[in-house]
């Protein structure tokens, strides 16, 4: 065979790239496009913004075209990440749907548990896959730490994701903001239905009209307790998960892709003579953890699911029942009023349509 022969055949063999483009190019949207660029099998065509000088400025630096209406990008691209403000979601995501595009969009899904209704049923409706950015999913440290509870009995979890006040996000409380990460997690590892929820928080002294600083209670029907914290309030960030099982406690250091497992354990160490040279009570075990970054992990899933149609990690369900529960703790804070499973949830859901979590 010739070496023209055997190119072509290379290039038969090899699949057309994923057209992709990035609505809203703003904190997040920039990592999107940035990431986006270096993935193998994938177009970056064009970025669109409101913001024209910014919009401008990213589509130069990565070299494609800027398009200010993003209606304008939908027909020349096969799938988008959307990061725009959380009140823009819905709106965005539908017409992107609506499109035949398919759509990764930040979390929280929406600003509202009939928004994101909306598109989980326009996803539906269009067949595209409906990805949401709850990207701690991807994020080596949680990864490991599923797997080390895979062989444990879980009896409770203690999440606490802080940060000093900025102004991203200042949108939304800090319960949709941050403490809507660490919800979606403990749902997966609780893996059961939450029964009792009691939730408390405040805001900070800077006249903000969102809550910057809450503390939560989850009580699961499997007999888990998980305890939340988030706060935009603190000066200095912390992002981690401790698991406390029968036989260890495990602690997940987001920051630093580390995980430490304790364990209680009890050896003397003696010489020949008997005589007891030290004691040993616990021991510590370090979990070996990648160092891909979490965002890349996240679109090369998203990406994946695009090419062989399978349904992302985080679809638009997933996201859903993390918004409903995320609804009822920002209300909980708001009211001091506890949430039991056998109550009806009218009086306390942000929006009626909240009926289970």
């Amino acid at each position: 065979m010739s070496a023209g022969s055997q190119n072509s055949q290379l290039q038969r063999n090899q699949p057309e790239p994923i057209r992709v483009g990035v609505i809203g190019v703003g904190n997040m949207g920039q990592h999107h496009t940035r990431v986006l660029s270096m993935l193998k099998d994938v177009e970056l065509v064009g970025v669109s913004d409101i913001n024209m000088e910014r919009g401008i400025d990213t589509a130069s630096k990565y070299r494609v075209r800027f398009f200010e209406n993003y209606h304008d990008l939908l027909p020349h691209i096969d799938a988008v990440c959307v990061a725009v403000p959380t009140r823009l979601h819905h709106s965005v995501g539908l017409a992107c749907l609506q499109a035949g595009v398919h759509v990764l969009i930040e979390k929280p899904i929406a600003a509202s548990i009939i928004e994101a209704e909306s598109l989980v049923n326009a996803a539906a409706e269009s067949q595209c896959i409906l990805q949401v950015g709850h990207i701690e999913r991807f994020n080596p440290a949680f990864q490991e730490l599923s797997k080390v509870l895979k062989t444990e009995e879980l009896l409770a979890l203690e999440a606490h994701r802080m940060s000093p006040y900025s102004d991203r996000a200042n949108d939304v409380s800090v319960v949709l903001d941050l403490m809507i990460h660490d919800i979606d997690l403990l749902l997966e590892l609780a893996a059961a239905p939450v029964i009792k929820l009691t939730a408390s928080g405040s805001r900070g002294s800077g006249g903000s009209s969102y809550l910057d600083y809450v503390t939560a209670t989850l009580n699961f029907a499997n007999g888990i307790v998980a305890t939340l914290t988030a706060s935009k309030v603190t000066h200095r960030k912390i992002r981690r998960i401790a698991a406390h099982c029968k036989n260890s406690l495990t602690e997940a250091n987001f920051l630093n892709n580390e995980i430490l497992i304790h364990r209680q354990t009890t050896a003397n160490y003696m010489t020949e003579y008997g005589q007891v040279l030290y004691r040993q009570d616990g021991l510590i075990e370090k979990v070996h953890t990648s160092n891909i970054e979490p965002l890349h992990a996240e679109l090369e899933h998203f990406v994946s699911c695009v090419r062989g149609g399978n349904q992302p990690s985080v679809g638009g369900e997933q996201a859903l029942k993390a918004l409903r529960l995320a609804s009822m703790i920002e209300q909980m804070a708001l009211d001091g009023q506890p949430w039991l499973h056998n109550q009806s949830l009218e009086a306390n859901a942000v929006n009626p349509s909240v009926v289970t979590v």
